[in-house]
C-alpha cells in the first residue's frame, strides 16, 4: 500500500498505543500493546504508531514485535514517534527494522511559548533543527512524518517556514497537532487552508492533523480540516489520551460514513457516491472499543457516541414508536454497521472446542492455542451457570482471559459473609509471587471492600483505589459482570478488570490484577535497591 501525497481518501493514523496510553492509569505491556495492534490491523486503520522507541526498553520492545508481527505486506504502516533528536531517532529506525512498511515521526515545538520555556532556543536554531533531523530519519526510511508541535499556538509565517523545510528535507507528511486543544473548527479549517495557499512544496507532502479534547472540539476541528484538505487523521479509539483525551476514531469515521454525500465534493466525487472515504472496516468498531477499554481499565460512558452503551437505546416513548415503525425516524445508523449486533443465544454447555472455536473466528478473535483452551475452560464454566450463552458473553470472557496481565498473585479463594445485620466478612487466599499461599480475613463497610482490605493484608503494597465500577455485559439476573478498578501509588495509576458471573470474584480479580501491575512495576526499583546495598561503600 503505497500513500500517494494527494489521496482521493482519508488516511487514519492511530495513535492508541502511543498518545493513548498516555492517558494516567492505561499504561499497557507488551503482550496487550500486540493485542490491540492486530485488532487495529483487523479494524483497517492505515497507520499505527505502535510507541515512543526511546522512551524505555518496554516501548522499543513494543514497537519492535508489532512491526514484525502486525507490519506484514498486507498489514498497515508501523510507526515509531521520535523527538527531533539523533539518539530518539535511531533508536525508532531500529525498533522499525521488521515492518514492511515503516515511518518515522519526529516532531520540535515551534509556538513561542514553548521555544522560550521548554526548548530554550530561538526560530533559526529550530529551521536548522528541522532540516537536520528530517534528513536524518529520511536516511533510514522512505516514510517520514513531521510534526511542529504546538502548531495551532504558533505564528503562522513561521510554521509556514518550517514545513517547507521540512518537506524539503524528505518529509512525506506533515501533521498540524492542536497540542493543547485550544483551537476552534473555524481557526483550524483556516489554518489548514493557509498552509495549503502558503507553504510552496505543500504538494510533495500529505497534510495530518492531531489534536486534544480540552473543549470538546477535537472531532470537529477535524473534519473541517478535511473540508479544507487534511487528509491524514491521528486518533484514538475511545478518544482516549493525555487530558481529556484525544479525537476519537470511531466518531470520525462513523461521522465521514454517515455524511458522506456532504463530504464527497471535497474529495472530488459527486454527493452521491457510495465509495468509503477510509478503509476502516467499520463492523470491527464496537469490538475494538471493547478491547481497549478492558485492556486500558478506561470505561466508556453509556452516552459516547458511536460506542455508549446508550447509543443504539431509546426510552422515551415517542422515540419507542417511532422506531417500531421505522429506525430512520430516530437512527441515523444501524448499530450492524459498528459490529453491535443482537444478543443472541449462540453455544451452551454441550458445545465442544471446535464449536467454540469456531465461533471465535466469526467474532473476529485470533487467537493461539493457549489462549482458546484458557478462554474455553471459562467458556464452560460460564455455560454450566447460565442458561444462555450470549456473543457479548463469548467477548467478556475472551478479552477477560487474552489480558497479559502479569500473575505475581493470583487469587485461589474469595468467601464473603454479608447481610443487612451482619458485618460483612470476607476470607481470602492468595499464591504469591513465591508460591506461598497465604490467607487473611477483614471486615469492611461491604463485601467488597472487606475483600479488599484482606487482599492488601496480604499484598502488602501501599495503595489508593480511586475508582471502582461494575458494569453487566448482559441482562438478567445471571450475567456476567465487569469490574474495572483503577488505584494510585506515588502519583501514578494502574488499572485492573475482570469478568465473572460472581461479581465479588471478578472484583478480587480486578483488584489483583491491578495490583499485579503495580507489583511489576516496583519491581525494577527493588532489585536496583538490592544491588546498591550490596554495593561496597566507597569513599
Amino acid at each position: 500500500m503505497t500513500i500517494q501525497p494527494n489521496p482521493d481518501r482519508i488516511i487514519i493514523f492511530d495513535t492508541t498505543l502511543r498518545d493513548g496510553e498516555q492517558c494516567p492509569g492505561a499504561t499497557l505491556n507488551v503482550d496487550e500493546k500486540l493485542v490491540i495492534a492486530r485488532q487495529l490491523a483487523r479494524l483497517g486503520v492505515d497507520v499505527i504508531e505502535a510507541g515512543f522507541a526511546i522512551a524505555s526498553s518496554g516501548d522499543f520492545e513494543a514497537v519492535h514485535r508489532i512491526a514484525q508481527t502486525v507490519g506484514t505486506e498486507d498489514g498497515p504502516t508501523i510507526c515509531s514517534l521520535a523527538r527531533a533528536v539523533k539518539a530518539d531517532i535511531e533508536a525508532a529506525a531500529n525498533a522499525l527494522k521488521p515492518a514492511v512498511r515503516k515511518r518515522i515521526h519526529t516532531f520540535i515545538a515551534t509556538s513561542d511559548i514553548h521555544l522560550q520555556y521548554k526548548l530554550k532556543k530561538t526560530r533559526p536554531e529550530v529551521l536548522d533543527i528541522t532540516s537536520e533531523m528530517v534528513a536524518h530519519a529520511k536516511s533510514f526510511v522512505d516514510d517520514v512524518e513531521f510534526s511542529p508541535e504546538d502548531a495551532a499556538r504558533s505564528d503562522p509565517e513561521f510554521l509556514y517556514e518550517v514545513l517547507e523545510r521540512a518537506i524539503a528535507a524528505g518529509a512525506t507528511t506533515v501533521n498540524i497537532p492542536d497540542t493543547v486543544g485550544y483551537t476552534t473548527p473555524s481557526e483550524f479549517g483556516a489554518l489548514i487552508r493557509g498552509i495549503k495557499e502558503n507553504v510552496p512544496n505543500i504538494d510533495q507532502a500529505i497534510i495530518s492533523v492531531h489534536g486534544h479534547n480540552d473543549l470538546g472540539l477535537a472531532v470537529a476541528n477535524f473534519l473541517e480540516a478535511v473540508k479544507n484538505g487534511a487528509r491524514q487523521l491521528e486518533c484514538t479509539i475511545n478518544g482516549i489520551g493525555e487530558r481529556a483525551g484525544n479525537a476519537a476514531l470511531e466518531e470520525l469515521v462513523m461521522a465521514l460514513h454517515v455524511r458522506r454525500q456532504f463530504y464527497n465534493p471535497f474529495f472530488g466525487r459527486p454527493a452521491e457516491s457510495e465509495e468509503p472515504l477510509t478503509r476502516i472496516n467499520t463492523r470491527e468498531i464496537y469490538k475494538t472499543s471493547r478491547l481497549v477499554s478492558n485492556l486500558t481499565g478506561m470505561l466508556v460512558q453509556p452516552n459516547k457516541a458511536i460506542v455508549g452503551a446508550n447509543a443504539f437505546a431509546h426510552e422515551s416513548g415517542i422515540h419507542q414508536d417511532g422506531i417500531l415503525k421505522n429506525k430512520l425516524t430516530y437512527e441515523i445508523m444501524d448499530a450492524q454497521s459498528i459490529g453491535l449486533n443482537d444478543n443472541q443465544l449462540v453455544l451452551g454447555k454441550h458445545s465442544g472446542r471446535h464449536a467454540f472455536q469456531n465461533r471465535l473466528l466469526e467474532l473476529g478473535f485470533d487467537l493461539s492455542e493457549d489462549d482458546i483452551n484458557k478462554a474455553f475452560v471459562r467458556f464452560k464454566d460460564v455455560a454450566d451457570k447460565k442458561k444462555e450463552v450470549t456473543n457479548w458473553d463469548i467477548e467478556a470472557i475472551v478479552n477477560d482471559e487474552i489480558q497479559q496481565t502479569p500473575e505475581l498473585f493470583r487469587v485461589e479463594l474469595v468467601q464473603v459473609s454479608c447481610g443487612n445485620n451482619a458485618r460483612p466478612t470476607a476470607t481470602v487466599t492468595l499464591r504469591t509471587p513465591q508460591g506461598e499461599e497465604l490467607t487473611d480475613a477483614a471486615t469492611g463497610t461491604g463485601p467488597v471492600d472487606a475483600v479488599y482490605k484482606a487482599i492488601n493484608r496480604v499484598v502488602n503494597v501501599p495503595n489508593e483505589l480511586i475508582e471502582f465500577s461494575v458494569q453487566s455485559v448482559t441482562a438478567g439476573i445471571d450475567a456476567i459482570g465487569e469490574v474495572t478498578i483503577r488505584l494510585r501509588h506515588e502519583g501514578r495509576v494502574f488499572s485492573g478488570h475482570s469478568a465473572n458471573t460472581d461479581i465479588i470474584v471478578a472484583s478480587a480479580q480486578a483488584y489483583i490484577n491491578a495490583l499485579n501491575r503495580l507489583y511489576a512495576a516496583l519491581e525494577p526499583e527493588r532489585e536496583k535497591a538490592a544491588i546498591a546495598d550490596r554495593q561496597p561503600v566507597t569513599t
